[in-house]
């Protein structure tokens, strides 16, 4: 193989270049190949939304389970993104829904930390455990119920999560908090005080405003995070469902 079709497929990637790609696999590129930093081929497609690429990537030979940089799963990768194509490519390629990544994460996680509704349908339905923590031992369903999410706490209960009891905590404490105020905090946290900020408000999911809150350095978004406002929903749901509230 020539020395330059790995750089070669990087930069096809980058350029989001399904031809050139098909075409350096077709001479001998190795899907599963490695950049300087040790980042995969098959992972930088997945943070990149493309799912043409990945496809391609996966039916040379990429393994989908395979980390980058030997910390980073190309699922997780692409849950965080809300890549929901790419999340059906990799599971349709035998990803394992429920792969640990560095410091604990799983894919789960990620979906319900982000609120990425239709990426947690994808995992549920592939057999992801809807119980199985995070890195700090938080089960999903308290993750979700503080995200917000009335969707996300719905298709967990419907696959059987458990910790009710811990999730409609974590929901009648949001109500009582300013959501905006919260995540200016939570930034101050990490960066210090006397930023400025812009706060943008947006419908992700029906019935539920998505809050976020960016920090500006020289007038340019430098940092963020962002929440929904779903949590007298979830309250209504943890409450009614059927079963009893024995965590």
């Amino acid at each position: 193989m020539n020395t330059r079709e790995p750089l070669e497929l990087f930069a096809a990637v980058y350029e989001g270049d399904e031809n050139a790609v098909l075409r350096l696999l077709r001479a001998g590129a190795d899907p599963d190949s490695v950049d300087a930093e040790r980042q995969t081929v098959l992972y930088l497609a997945a943070v990149s939304d493309a799912p043409g690429i990945v496809r391609l990537l996966l039916a040379a030979g990429a393994d989908p389970d395979r980390l980058s940089a030997g910390a980073d799963a190309p699922l997780c990768g692409a849950v965080c993104g809300g890549h929901t194509e790419v999340v059906r490519a990799l599971l349709a390629a035998g990803a394992a829904p429920d792969l640990r990544e560095e410091y604990g994460f799983r894919a789960l996680t990620w979906a319900v930390q982000r609120g990425h509704l239709e990426v947690l349908r994808a995992l549920l339905a592939a057999g992801a455990d809807p119980d199985l923590p995070g890195p700090d031992g938080e089960p999903p369903l308290v993750a979700a119920a503080r995200r917000g999410s009335p969707g996300c706490v719905r298709e967990l209960l419907a696959h059987g999560a458990r910790a009710r009891l811990e999730a409609l905590a974590e929901a009648r404490r949001w109500l009582a908090l300013d959501v905006e105020e919260e995540l200016r905090a939570g930034l101050e946290a990490a960066y210090g005080p006397g930023y400025e900020y812009v706060v943008s408000r947006r419908e992700d999911e029906p019935g539920t405003v998505t809050v976020e809150v960016a920090l500006l350095r020289d007038g340019r978004p430098a940092a963020g995070n962002d929440r929904q406002t779903g949590h007298s929903a979830i309250v209504n749901l943890l409450e009614t469902a059927p079963g009893t509230l024995d965590g």
